[in-house]
């Protein structure tokens, strides 16, 4: 039971940047924007609110109020994420570049950028930003006294407060999209950008609104995909955005059903991690170098999935189509 909560627990954990980042691509989409820079706002994301942290660990703020200095980090990192996603509304919305070059560029530029400046404040070669221990909420910090059960494991294991602040958003996301104008207004632009133009709608704004949440979304996915891997931040989140990019596809740009592919997706992730403590699946111990079929299996069933879901996906119509109010 104990290898069954730990699978779970990091199923969890690792399904929150997924959840976080492909909702942050449905709502630039929905919009009308192709977002393929998902990657590098999770970098930047991530850099400034792992420094955020290291600040906080300096200054005993993390030993004295460590949630409240997590949830100062989270606001770094969704501040940070917007500003950096405003490059990519700029360049497809005004100067109507093509958003998947855009995107590509910027996904570059944030790796580059995050060691620059990762050197800069550690000094050179020293690429990694390590996470303080207090960042977890464990049963201490509520109060409760600590047991082996399997819901303490499941729970507690790899509890963060990005955990809570993912599924609030869910439901936020959710609730913005499908009961709320702006909601309407959004999916109108990604879908008939000139009707929703002739009803008054600045599709210019709301594309830019659009852009912005996935940047505030994915860079809050950013710091919590550098939590779950562990490691700390070493410039990179491991092709993350784009695993979020198929997530949404697979997802169909509905919040639910995203949620399910981000569940789906890292579940045979945690399954490559702990294939060597799942007695009931093979070894393949005659094959060389055998560790690696289990890690590779997320991303093969990634395709897997793409392909078979490609035809009834439905992307909004308008996506990746720079809008010109002179072109009726």
């Amino acid at each position: 039971m104990k290898i069954l909560a730990d699978i779970l627990s990091a199923t969890i954990i690792f399904a929150v940047p997924l959840l976080l980042v492909a909702l942050g691509g449905m709502f630039s989409e929905r919009s009308g924007v192709i977002n393929i820079a998902l990657e590098g706002i999770m970098i930047v994301g991530a850099l400034c609110s792992c420094l955020m942290l290291r600040l906080f660990d300096s200054m005993g703020l993390g030993a004295s109020s460590p949630q409240l200095a997590m949830f100062l980090a989270i606001l770094v990192a969704a501040a940070s994420g917007a500003v950096f996603s405003l490059l990519l509304a700029f360049a497809s919305i005004n100067l109507k570049a093509d958003q998947t070059i855009g995107g590509t560029a910027l996904n570059m530029l944030a790796p580059a950028f995050a060691i620059v400046l990762t050197w800069s404040i550690q000094g050179q070669g020293q690429t990694t930003i390590l996470i303080p221990k207090w960042t977890r909420i464990t049963q201490a910090t509520l109060g409760i006294v600590e047991k082996d059960t399997f819901f303490q494991n499941l729970i507690f294991k790899n509890f963060y407060l990005t955990t809570i602040f993912a599924f609030i958003l869910l439901i936020a996301a959710s609730i913005l999209l499908y009961k709320t104008k702006f909601g309407l207004r959004l999916r109108a632009c990604g879908e008939h950008p000139q009707a929703a133009d002739s009803v008054g709608i600045n599709v210019y704004r709301m594309r830019y609104a659009g852009v912005f949440i996935s940047g505030v979304l994915g860079g809050i996915g950013g710091l919590a995909y550098t939590i779950a891997a562990g490691a700390g931040f070493q410039s990179s989140v491991a092709g993350y955005g784009f695993l979020a990019l198929a997530v949404m596809i697979f997802g169909n740009w509905k919040p639910l059903n995203i949620l399910g592919a981000s569940l789906f997706f890292a579940l045979f992730k945690i399954i490559g991690s702990y294939s060597g403590s799942i007695p009931f699946l093979p070894s393949f111990s005659n094959i060389s170098s055998s560790e690696y079929i289990y890690l590779i299996l997320p991303y093969i069933v990634t395709m897997i999935i793409l392909i078979l879901t490609s035809k009834k996906s439905r992307a909004p119509k308008a996506e990746g189509i720079p809008y010109d109010k002179g072109s009726r």
